[in-house]
């Protein structure tokens, strides 16, 4: 009961605005500060994540092309590529 007052008592306020000029106001900025907090979370993440990774680089003239390293036989399953 009190809750359909306090609307009935905000409706005319609703009319005062200009319809021309919509602003997202304090609930947009919160929505974009929370999203905006999620993202630099999860680039510091993947920045950490991407620090971890060990990549080494194939030789480019081939003389290490005939024996797989360690980490390319544990990664086939033993098996020996062709």
């Amino acid at each position: 009961m009190y809750a359909t007052q306090a609307v009935t008592q905000l409706v005319p306020l609703a009319k005062e605005l200009d319809e021309n000029k919509v602003t997202p106001g304090v609930l947009g900025f919160v929505v974009f500060a929370v999203m905006a907090g999620g993202v630099w979370l999860l680039m510091k993440s993947m920045n950490r994540h991407m620090g971890k990774v060990d990549f080494e680089e194939k030789p480019a003239d081939g003389a290490g092309a005939e024996e797989p390293t360690a980490s390319a036989k544990a990664s086939a399953g033993g098996r020996q590529t062709t």
